[in-house]
């Protein structure tokens, strides 16, 4: 099986890469093989590689930034994946493109289902959403394309929350995190391990187009902060932590709006895909380990 990965240098496409299935060639394309502002490149880089399946990481993630970089963040975030997605009527080939918990509004206070209409309040969201919509309206065969929806993705690489407050609870004795933005954090290497059995899914059943997968349990990132130094403290990869102080989202000021619940319901990708997402604690423990593993090997 050949795979185009986009995104590959990124917490969710590293983990991918590491837990490729034995007999799977992977494309990691570099920035300069492809741009994925460039809707030609896209097309070109699927015609040329000829995948069985394309799986889209790639992704302008600035959620502030977006708000002033609305044409980059639309050209990688929606018309990418809608060139991707006109690959599949040109080639043999599927898509499987990440989405966010922010393509919805947020007003709800219970999960989202794939089947609710999206809503973004920010331009990050809407890029999304709209990346969404232009994967439907181009794939002339929908069971050529899939969908995943996840939330706040954590790792023991790149740039993620997790790497911040440790920083963060080495340098400060207070900590200002906003409690009232609810949502799930997501292991990367768990979601790498979804993507992987979507890819590979066979049964009798049909897959749906959308799908959602986080971590089991629900947490606001005042929760998340917490957590991160208590469990940093127990591993001895902090000194100490700080005193994590609990915040109004209207008390931290930002360009893009959040949604204040973001929850999504993963119960019929489990079910159908028959897997289990464990709580976000005992992923969160895990990635902690293997950073202090990478730190110790560093200094070896």
């Amino acid at each position: 099986m050949k795979i185009l990965l986009t995104g590959g240098t990124g917490q969710l496409g590293q983990e991918i890469i590491k837990s490729k299935p034995i007999g799977v060639e992977i494309f990691n394309p570099s920035r300069i093989q492809l741009d994925l502002s460039d809707y030609n490149s896209c097309i070109k880089i699927a015609r040329d590689y000829k995948p069985d399946w394309i799986i889209n990481c790639g992704a302008y993630t600035q959620v502030d930034a977006a708000e002033k970089n609305i044409q980059l963040s639309q050209e990688i975030n929606a018309y990418a994946p809608e060139a991707f997605a006109e690959a599949t009527n040109e080639i043999s080939t599927k898509l499987l493109h990440i989405s966010t918990d922010f393509v919805f509004d947020g007003e709800q206070n219970f999960p989202y289902k794939t089947s609710q209409k999206t809503n973004p309040i920010n331009q990050y969201g809407y890029s999304k959403a709209l990346g969404e919509e232009l994967i439907k309206k181009k794939t002339k065969n929908e069971d050529n394309f899939k969908i995943l929806r996840t939330s706040w993705v954590v790792s023991p690489n790149s740039k993620n929350f997790v790497l911040t407050m440790l920083k963060l609870h080495e340098q400060k004795d207070t900590l200002n995190v906003v409690s009232d933005q609810i949502g799930a954090p997501t292991s990367a290497k768990h979601l790498a391990e979804t993507c992987w059995t979507i890819v590979n899914f066979r049964s009798n059943s049909k897959l749906p187009n959308i799908l959602h997968w986080s971590d089991a349990g629900v947490a606001s990132w005042y929760d998340l902060a917490v957590a991160i130094g208590e469990i940093g403290i127990e591993l001895g990869i902090l000194n100490k932590k700080a005193y994590v102080n609990p915040i109004k989202t209207i008390n931290y000021p930002t360009p893009a709006k959040r949604p204040k619940y973001s929850l999504l319901d993963s119960q019929k990708t489990c079910e159908i895909l028959d897997v289990y997402p464990n709580h976000w604690r005992m992923n969160l423990l895990e990635i902690m380990i293997e950073y202090s593993k990478i730190k110790r090997n560093e200094l070896i």
